[in-house]
């Protein structure tokens, strides 16, 4: 078995305690921990090999030194006593101290805000040199060490977009973006995300990518993409009323329901109205959104089409616009339709993400934008709770799904009985010439 350095060992169970869920206070105060021994760890690990000149198990010049295997370091923290593995180096001419642990024993406020940073703020190279720099103002890593320490987070990165969803089996699909400064001297650009409610009542971050909100094809993209790695057909899709986001649901999810982010919505019908009709008018339309059945909220549509048609038409074009997609919600279980008619979830993620963009400001281009991004909203969404769904609303929902199916093979069906219409029919002969 091929053997891995200590700080490979501590990536894997951040991962497994990520798996696992950080919402408690001491899981979250383990992830810290973890953060800070990974860090030193992998800062260490680059300090020898800079020394030796060579891999971790990779042969190199005779006479340079060789690595002797490892001893336990101590670090204390305000999350407690820190472990870390210290690498020990034999047989290099003029022999070989670390001055990065030398002085560890007093970064260690410095050490934690490297660990928040890594994993949740930010990765520029001048955030880790500044958290590592000693007081004779000199930076305690080198330059491929901090390139290193940004780079495996890539790698995360990459490994959370490239992996396989088949085990994950969505229940409903939530889907947004926000603009992000991807590439020197062009516009904003977006970057897409999902998230989805499992059948189990998980909620999971599925998918992050760069991605133009406004084409249709680029978003078919990134729902092909989660589909090429196992991602499964959900009960509901929900999204705002961009364009390329309607028209790429319809391709790519045709016996899903697609619901009508309600919170863009109503911002919507409300810029349309004076403010003094801003409060009556919004009732009305929530009213409507939130009626216990399909049915009654289309009594109340029409009693508000004729209540306000007349003196606000912009207002009311616009709330019957894709109303049928703004209460798809109704047809799913009560105690879902709260969680499942806006993208909000997704709005807090990016709310927090531009935050820390913000203070990172000159984080510019895709790679690290992703790095950034990646960083902080699946850090943001550790804390997501689990939504309860009972054996009543399991079966409510399956029987939903085989009506969205049937309702798709019948809406196909009559394709096939056009075609069979242009074969040739026997000839009949009328009564009056039969022998």
């Amino acid at each position: 078995m091929k053997r891995v350095p200590p700080s490979e060992r501590t990536r894997k169970a951040i991962q497994e305690l990520l798996h696992q869920g950080t919402s408690e206070a001491e899981p979250r105060s383990e992830l810290v921990r973890l953060a800070v021994q990974r860090i030193v760890e992998e800062a260490l690990e680059a300090e020898v090999r800079d020394r030796l000149g060579r891999e971790y198990y990779e042969h190199g010049a005779e006479g340079r030194g060789h690595r002797n295997g490892y001893r336990t370091g101590r670090l204390k923290t305000s999350e407690g006593a820190v472990e870390y593995a210290v690498p020990q180096v034999c047989d290099v001419p003029g022999g070989f101290a670390s001055r990065l642990r030398d002085q560890v024993a007093g970064r260690t406020e410095a050490l934690e805000q490297l660990g928040i940073e890594m994993y949740a703020r930010g990765l520029s190279t001048r955030d880790i040199e500044a958290a590592f720099r000693g007081e004779d103002g000199r930076s305690l890593l080198t330059r491929s060490a901090v390139s290193d320490l940004t780079e495996a987070l890539w790698k995360e990165y990459e490994e959370f977009a490239t992996r396989d969803l088949s085990e994950l089996e969505p229940l409903y699909l939530f889907v947004d973006g926000v603009t992000e400064k991807l590439h020197a001297g062009a516009k904003r650009e977006a970057v897409l995300a999902a998230w989805a409610i499992l059948w189990s009542g998980k909620k999971v971050l599925l998918h992050v990518a760069p991605g133009t909100k406004e084409s249709t094809e680029c978003v078919v993209d990134f729902f092909q993409d989660m589909k090429r790695r196992g991602l499964r057909d959900p009960i509901l899709v929900n999204t705002d009323g961009a364009p390329g986001l309607i028209a790429a649901v319809d391709r790519c999810f045709p016996t899903s329901l697609r619901q009508r982010c309600l919170a863009h919505r109503v911002r919507n019908i409300v810029s349309k109205l004076p403010e003094a009709a801003c409060v009556e008018v919004k009732q009305a339309a929530l009213a409507a959104y939130q009626a216990p059945s399909v049915a009654m909220a289309e009594k109340l549509r029409d009693d508000l089409v004729e209540r306000y048609q007349a003196e606000y038409p912009s207002a009311v074009a616009c709330f019957l616009d894709d109303f049928d997609a703004c209460v798809a919600q109704l047809r799913c279980p009560p105690a879902h339709r709260r969680i499942i008619r806006t993208t909000n979830l997704l709005e807090r993620l990016f709310e927090e993400e531009r935050r820390r963009t913000r203070a990172a400001h000159t984080i510019i281009g895709e790679r690290a934008v992703m790095k950034l991004m990646y960083a902080s909203l699946v850090r943001a969404s550790d804390s997501w709770r689990g939504v309860t769904i009972t054996d009543f609303e399991r079966r409510q929902l399956e029987a939903l799904r085989e009506q969205l199916i049937s309702k798709h093979q019948e809406k196909n069906r009559p394709l096939a009985k056009s075609a069979s219409k242009t074969e040739p029919t026997p000839l009949r002969i009328p009564s009056k010439q039969r022998t």
